[in-house]
């Protein structure tokens, strides 16, 4: 799709695994976790156990890494029939306050692009999570100095965008989003009628990941970000 470069004012960027690395510290972490109740069961099933989890605890805990420390403690209980021990408990804790305290890695180029890109339009951080965490990493990276707004969202559903450019005036024919997760940052915004680029992101949390046929969309897909340059730059 070739990405209607005239109609764009304002830009929306997603943060985790498209600005700085995210994803990969939860597979670390699963692997850990693992590790830890391995006397229970094998990790391919402590995986799909910790996995199913966390999706039944979204509505209650929302994303980030809290809902995953908590999930992680309630698989293990599960897991070992309660008979798991204060010990290992506080190891899931502690590998949670580890997450927390890891380093922001911006991916290649992002600064290049928001740098170049920051005089041409608005733009403005969207972002899923918990509201602590993605505070501390947005300062930590050094880039707020780029964005005219952030947010942080619930969930990236249709309706969320719809409410969120509604109330900061944004008109949608006039909006480009660009993230790495076609299920959160790319269709639900074709949906309603703006434009998308899809930064693919070299591993994806299974419940972020869509069919072929749910693939199929109007948006433009690039494979790192400084190539979004081209297509935008004024």
């Amino acid at each position: 799709m070739e990405i209607k470069q005239n109609q764009i004012k304002v830009i929306g960027f997603d943060a985790d695994d498209t600005l700085w690395v995210n994803e990969t510290y939860f597979r670390e972490t699963e692997h850990e976790f693992a590790k830890l109740l391995s006397g229970y069961e094998t990790e391919n099933k402590i995986d799909q156990e910790l996995f199913m989890m966390e999706v039944k605890n979204l509505e209650f805990y929302g994303y980030g890494i809290k809902g995953f420390v908590l999930s992680m403690i309630e698989s293990a209980i599960d897991l070992s029939n309660g008979k798991v021990s204060n010990a290992t408990i506080s190891k899931i804790l502690n590998l949670g306050k580890e997450m927390l305290a890891k380093p922001v890695e911006l991916l290649d180029d992002v600064e290049l692009v928001l740098s170049n890109l920051v005089d041409d339009y608005r733009l403005i951080l969207l972002t899923k999570g918990d509201l602590l965490d993605q505070e501390r990493k947005m300062e930590k990276s050094g880039l707020s100095k780029y964005f005219h707004h952030i947010e942080v969202l619930s969930d990236k559903k249709e309706e969320n965008y719809k409410n969120l450019l509604d109330h900061l005036e944004i008109k949608v024919e006039e909006f480009l989003m660009v993230g790495n997760s076609l299920k959160s940052d790319v269709l639900p915004l074709i949906n309603i009628g703006a434009q998308a680029i899809h930064i693919p992101f070299h591993t994806t949390w299974v419940h972020e990941e869509v069919s072929k046929q749910q693939a199929n969309g109007s948006y433009c897909s690039v494979k790192g970000i400084k190539e979004i340059l081209p297509l935008l730059k004024k």
